[in-house]
């Protein structure tokens, strides 16, 4: 019996730790840095975006424009830099999201309560508004808007929808309307502008979504809340072609919400179609205060949410009790919002869940990060965001766990400082990415420092994967495709040449290339078959793409 019992437990504790450091880098100038997001993308590579108070020091190459900007790093699969970008006005910028489009480019989404200055093209409309940027697949400004009302509006993502592109947030401002006149004699009237908020506050904050069109042009808007505090902290789009969001909420029931609070605070979340009308919402709660980060549907149409509790009292019927201070606090919903299990996950005093998302294989990959104390620095609005807090000595925290939430590993990462992981998601050679912001000087697991607070990112090897994956020598991605493709070099080479040529064999482009993320435009072609020929000094291939007009 105790052979079997050792046995199991050794099987046990491989598969706890069966996670290698492949490498660690750091990024940052000699300030503050703080990362909120980060991506995968198709050339096994991964893109980071947060903001920046560094001017060009460490390994930082663009000056700062104002007080924070935004900051973009496009890293290859050994997190090394393809490009990097700032973009700013004079004043405050905080980026927090960034999505890749069908395009091959991004939308960046965050706050900002700069004028229209430096790369900031229009006012700020209150305290802060919502700034959201379309960049094309070579980093290139396509369009920006600033949407907000007269108070304090603060974006946390966007991402393209099936017709457009969605925005979400929180705000606690009023209708904003411009005064202007008709003519030197007339008096002056009133009219909306369509890039300001339209709808009342119902409290201190509220969500607040906008819809916007293909060119970044809006269709509509929406708030929900109560009477107190209602924060969103996750949305995205369901198979039906509606949004499920999810956040914080302590407002009793009011304002358009229906539910009553369970504890100081509790999980909020909302089902609404694709014209953002409300079509069920739940709240979730034990006695104490009930964070929620993150809401994803899976693939059997239910719900995987994520997020932490300090509630002493069981949080559902189902189960789910914290065991000390602040644990991880994950729910599986159905498609109706009912609860199928209800699991809390403890590393030590406080631990905060940050990202959270579904395998191919239906396991779910989780990460946050565990600290000792709770108590904002005075790192200003930028580090509370990131979560950066006094003598953490906790790390970031990596757990996967199967379809009935049981636990099949954990690892944790930490330097001699503080560090709060944002992202944790696996890439397309099969490893695992750990990006968050670090404010430490090096340690055994941290080989390096730059300013007050950098980017830091980890790259795990799963030891239960295969070591080689099978790579195609040529890729097109997005194909068929409207404007940009990104071709892919599958091998490592050091020069080569892109050729664009029609089926008839016309040369239409040419250009020298190095890179394994090669963008290719096709804006200005017909619809039609084009090949693009990729010759490098290891060996020729090429990959045809169909050019589809626009819908």
């Amino acid at each position: 019996m105790k052979k079997i019992y050792y046995c199991m437990l050794f099987f046990y504790t491989s598969l706890m730790y069966s996670q290698d450091i492949l490498w660690e880098k750091t990024y940052g100038g000699i300030h503050a840095d703080y990362m909120f997001d980060a991506q995968p993308t198709a050339d096994y590579g991964f893109i980071l975006a947060g903001s920046s108070l560094s001017d060009k020091t460490g390994n930082k190459t663009d000056s700062n424009l104002g007080d924070l900007d935004y900051w973009l790093w496009k890293m290859n699969e050994n997190g090394d830099l393809d490009w990097q970008k700032n973009i700013g006005g004079s004043g405050f910028d905080l980026l927090q999201s960034i999505k890749i489009t069908r395009d091959g480019g991004y939308i960046l989404a965050g706050t900002s309560n700069s004028p229209n200055d430096f790369q900031k093209k229009d006012p700020c409309k209150g305290g802060t508004d919502f700034w959201v940027i379309k960049l094309n697949a070579r980093g290139e400004e396509q369009w920006q808007r600033t949407i907000g009302g007269t108070g304090q509006d603060e974006l946390l993502c966007a991402f393209q929808t099936t017709d457009g592109y969605i925005l979400g947030g929180s705000s606690s401002s009023s209708p904003k309307i411009i005064e202007t006149t008709v003519s030197e004699v007339s008096s002056s009237f009133a009219v909306e502008d369509l890039y300001a908020k339209s709808e009342k506050s119902y409290g201190n904050m509220d969500y607040w979504i906008v819809k916007l069109d293909k060119l970044g042009v809006v269709e509509w808007q929406k708030t929900y809340g109560g009477s107190y505090a209602d924060v969103l902290r996750s949305m995205e789009q369901t198979k039906d072609g509606g949004y499920i969001l999810g956040g914080y909420s302590n407002s009793p029931q009011s304002g358009n919400k229906t539910e009553a609070g369970k504890g100081i605070g509790d999980y909020w979340i909302i089902k609404i179609n694709g014209t953002g009308s409300i079509e069920w919402q739940r709240t979730y709660g034990g006695n104490g205060d009930n964070q929620l980060y993150v809401i994803h549907q899976t693939e059997d149409d239910g719900y995987i949410v994520g997020g932490n509790s300090n509630s002493t009292g069981p949080l559902t019927s189902l189960g789910g009790m914290v065991g000390r201070g602040t644990d991880y606090w994950v729910l599986k919903l159905d498609a109706d919002g009912d609860v199928i299990w209800s699991k809390t996950f403890d590393f030590g005093e406080t631990d905060i869940l940050t990202s959270l998302l579904e395998n191919k294989d239906h396991t779910y990959l989780i990460g946050g990060y565990s600290q000792t104390e709770d108590s904002h620095t005075g790192e200003g609005i930028a580090g509370k965001a990131a979560g950066i807090v006094n003598k953490n000595k906790g790390g970031y925290i990596a757990l996967k766990i199967n379809e009935e939430g049981e636990e099949i590993w954990r690892k944790k990462i930490g330097s001699n400082g503080e560090d709060v992981l944002q992202k944790l998601f696996e890439i397309r050679d099969g490893g695992y990415l750990m990006a968050g912001t670090s404010k430490s000087s090096t340690s055994k697991e941290k080989k390096s420092s730059i300013g007050g607070n950098d980017f830091w990112v980890v790259k795990l090897k799963d030891k239960l994967k295969p070591d080689k994956i099978k790579r195609k020598s040529l890729e097109a991605i997005p194909n068929p495709v409207v404007d940009f493709t990104n071709i892919i070099v599958g091998y490592e080479y050091e020069r080569g040449t892109a050729t664009v040529v029609d089926m008839a064999g016309r040369v239409l482009q040419q250009f020298s290339i190095t890179g394994r993320t090669i963008p290719v435009d096709l804006s200005r072609y017909a619809e039609g078959i084009y090949i693009i020929n990729i010759k490098t000094n290891v060996q020729s291939d090429g990959v045809k793409v169909i050019r589809k007009g626009k819908n």
